[in-house]
C-alpha cells in the first residue's frame, strides 16, 4: 500500500518544491541569541520572536537549572492525574498577577491553548467573530467549534460591526483577535473592538503571544498599550516568545473560563504537564519584567533605530512601532534573492511569500530585540544596503 501512497506524497512534496514554497530548516550550532551560527562564521540573527533578549539570559539558565535540581525532569502525566506541583500553581498565579486576570491555566503551547478554547466553551447555538489575519492556532480552534463562524477584514470596525449584526441570534458571540498580527507587526483596535462588544453584548479573547512582556508601559501587553484592561474576557499568550523564548503556553481570563477549561479542554487534560525547568524559568522572567523595565526600554529604542534608518536608507518598511519590522519587497523571487544574498554577508533573515502572507506582498520580517547592540543594527543597515545595490533594486 505504502508505494502508491509514498508516489503521492513525493508528488506533493516536489509541487512545494517547484512553487518556491519548500521550507528548509538551518540547524544552529549554538544557542539562540542575538549572533548565532549554522556551523559557520557567526550570523547577525533577525528573525527569533527573542524580543527580550532571555532565550540564552543567565539568570535564566540557572533558574531552570534550579527547577531541574530542585522538581526534576518531566512530570510524565497531565495534571489532573497527578502531573500538578505546586510550581505551576505558583506560575499560574505569577501570570494572573501580572496580566491582572482572576486565574490562568498552562498548556504546552500557545498552539494548544488556542485550540482547546473554543469548542470547550462555545456551543452551536454560538458565534466566533474572528479576525483575518488571526494566526493558525485560532483558525484551528475556531474549527474544531461547533459554533457559527464569521470573519470580518483585518482591522475593519465596520466589517466587525456588521458581522455581529449578522450574529445578532446567537446565544453568545465572541469577538477573537491577535493582538499583534504577527507577518505585519501591526496592533489591533482593541479599544474599539470592545466597545463594539460592549454594544453587542459580545465577549473579546486576544491572544497576545507578540506583545505580553515587553508592549506597554509595564509589559502587558496590547490590553495595557490599548487601555482595555479588565474589557477582555480571554487572553492567551505564550512563553515561547519574549517569555523566556522555551516552549509551554496559557489561557488566562474569567475564573469560571478557567475553570471550564480546566473540566473540558482536551489539549489540556491529554497533555504531560508543562516541564518544571520551563515552569521554574518563567518564574524568574517574571520577576525580571517586575523588577526592571531596562529591556523594554532597550528594545523599544532599538526597534526606533532600525525603523528610521531603514526608512532613510530606501527600504520600504511597514509603518509601525512594534519590533517586527516587515521589509516589503512585492516579488518572492526577489525577497528570496535579498535573504539569501543577506545570509552570505552575515546577517539571518527568512524570506516570507504566498500562502503565508497574499500574494505580491513578499516580504523579509526582521525582528528586533534587545539583546541586539546599536552596532549589530548598524552592521545589519550597511548589509542590507549592500544586498540591495548588488541585486539592483
Amino acid at each position: 500500500m505504502y508505494g502508491t501512497y509514498q508516489s503521492h506524497l513525493q508528488t506533493k512534496i516536489a509541487e512545494i518544491k517547484s512553487a518556491g514554497l519548500y521550507k528548509n530548516e538551518r540547524v544552529l550550532t549554538t544557542p539562540q541569541q542575538a549572533q548565532v551560527s549554522t556551523g559557520g562564521e557567526p550570523l547577525l540573527n533577525l528573525c527569533a520572536n527573542n524580543y527580550l533578549g532571555l532565550a540564552n539570559h543567565w539568570s535564566i539558565v540557572q533558574a531552570a537549572q534550579r527547577a531541574l535540581d530542585e522538581w526534576g525532569y518531566g512530570l510524565a502525566s497531565v495534571r489532573f492525574i497527578c502531573g500538578t506541583q505546586s510550581l505551576h500553581k505558583q506560575l499560574e498565579a505569577r501570570i494572573s498577577s501580572f496580566l491582572g486576570t482572576e486565574d490562568t491555566i498552562l498548556y504546552s503551547s500557545c498552539f494548544d491553548a488556542n485550540g482547546g478554547l473554543f469548542e470547550t466553551i462555545l456551543d452551536a447555538e454560538d458565534a466566533i467573530i474572528s479576525d483575518e489575519l488571526n494566526h493558525a492556532s485560532i483558525i484551528d480552534g475556531v474549527r474544531l467549534s461547533k459554533a457559527q463562524r464569521f470573519r470580518y477584514r483585518n482591522g475593519d470596525m465596520d466589517d466587525l460591526e456588521a458581522k455581529l449584526q449578522e450574529a445578532s441570534t446567537a446565544r453568545y458571540k465572541l469577538i477573537a483577535t491577535d493582538g499583534v498580527f504577527s507577518m505585519d507587526g501591526y496592533f489591533a483596535k482593541l479599544d474599539k473592538i470592545c466597545d463594539l462588544a460592549d454594544k453587542y453584548n459580545a465577549l473579546v479573547m486576544v491572544d497576545d503571544s507578540h506583545a505580553v512582556g515587553f508592549i506597554g508601559e509595564n509589559g502587558r501587553g496590547t490590553l495595557e498599550l490599548c487601555g482595555v484592561e479588565g474589557r477582555v474576557d480571554i487572553i492567551t499568550g505564550t512563553l515561547g516568545k519574549a517569555l523566556g523564548g522555551a516552549s509551554g503556553g496559557y489561557t488566562s481570563g474569567r475564573k469560571e473560563i478557567i475553570e471550564l477549561l480546566r473540566q473540558r479542554s482536551r489539549p489540556y487534560l491529554f497533555s504531560n504537564s508543562v516541564a518544571p525547568p520551563i515552569a521554574g524559568a518563567s518564574l524568574k522572567v517574571l520577576d525580571l519584567l517586575s523588577e526592571s523595565g531596562d529591556l523594554r526600554k532597550r528594545l523599544m529604542e532599538n526597534t526606533r533605530f532600525f525603523r528610521q534608518e531603514m526608512t532613510k536608507a530606501g527600504f520600504n518598511i511597514l509603518p509601525g512601532s512594534h519590533p517586527i519590522v516587515p521589509v516589503m519587497f512585492g516579488d518572492a523571487v526577489v525577497a528570496s534573492r535579498m535573504a539569501e544574498a543577506l545570509l552570505t554577508k552575515g546577517i539571518y533573515v527568512i524570506p516570507f511569500s504566498y500562502p503565508v502572507v497574499p500574494q505580491g506582498k513578499a516580504r523579509i520580517r526582521t525582528q528586533i530585540s534587545a539583546a541586539h547592540t546599536r552596532e549589530n543594527l548598524e552592521f545589519a543597515l550597511v548589509k542590507f544596503i549592500e544586498a540591495k545595490s548588488e541585486l539592483g533594486l
